[in-house]
């Protein structure tokens, strides 16, 4: 039996180059669906270090790539995330794909908004000092519980209590939705999948994929639905497709005239 073919799949916070990112799994899971639009809602990246990114990663990437070719009739769609910010220009060339800062779109006569939603958290924005070095902190933790990465998760659902992002970003998500006349709206950073509705208009968080129960967004004909992704994904990959990656990571630095190892900074969050 043939995968329902969605409108739109929506996945965001998959922070490549981090030791938790679950980029393995999203590759599967797109690989396995049917859609006309992907929306990659920011956060794709963890800190822009390409020196961090593994051979799974720029599969990832490459795979992107892939879709955004005009043969393939698939939209491709990259919303800037906190951890995104500066790469716009060598996104474009590196993928061929277009960012935004937020993307509209409307689906059945409906109009729909994408943001990441750091836009709405205030602590990141006001704290950007703090915030560097609560991701430098977060880094070092994940390379020593690198296995079974217990800590880091426990630290990162803390984090997003703590600040209370959960609430914060869909009440600003919601009144901007209301501004821009949207009816339904859509953002990533605080890593918790929900669904919260007000006055008529639909916000959903797509969740993150640094979680064992990674999440995302499907819409189709049927309304939107919050996925969840818990396939155990072991390594698909035979010896000749990953000398690919290790191709793929070249190609993807030169023809972005880049150097595999370089760094590029942004504002973490």
């Amino acid at each position: 039996m043939s995968a329902p073919c969605f409108d739109t799949v929506i996945l965001s916070d998959l922070h490549l180059g981090s030791e938790v990112s679950r980029a393995q799994a999203a590759l599967a899971m797109l690989q396995d669906s049917c859609f006309r639009r992907l929306i990659l809602l920011g956060d794709i990246f963890c800190d822009l270090n390409f020196r961090r990114l593994k051979k799974e990663h720029w599969q990832f990437l490459s795979y992107i790539r892939k879709l955004s070719n005009p043969k393939r009739r698939v939209e491709v769609v990259w919303v800037e995330g906190n951890h995104d910010q500066g790469l716009s220009q060598v996104m474009s060339h590196l993928v061929g794909v277009e960012v935004y800062q937020e993307y509209e779109w409307s689906f059945r006569g409906i109009r729909h908004l994408a943001i990441h939603g750091h836009q709405f958290d205030r602590f990141t924005i006001n704290n950007v000092a703090l915030t560097r070095f609560l991701t430098t902190f977060f880094l070092a933790v994940q390379k020593l519980d690198s296995r079974r990465q217990d800590a880091v998760r426990l630290l990162e659902r803390l984090d997003t209590k703590w600040l209370r992002l959960t609430s914060k970003v869909a009440n600003g998500a919601l009144a901007h939705a209301r501004e821009r006349q949207a009816q339904r709206v859509f953002c990533g950073h605080t890593h918790e999948p929900m669904r919260q509705e007000e006055d008529g208009i639909e916000y959903f968080n797509t969740g993150c994929w640094t979680q064992p129960k990674a999440t995302y967004v499907t819409i189709d004909e049927e309304g939107v639905q919050l996925r969840e992704y818990s396939e155990r994904i072991d390594d698909r990959y035979s010896g000749e497709e990953r000398g690919d990656l290790v191709a793929a990571a070249a190609d993807f630095t030169d023809r972005a005239g880049l150097r595999e190892d370089a760094k590029y900074e942004s504002v973490p969050g």
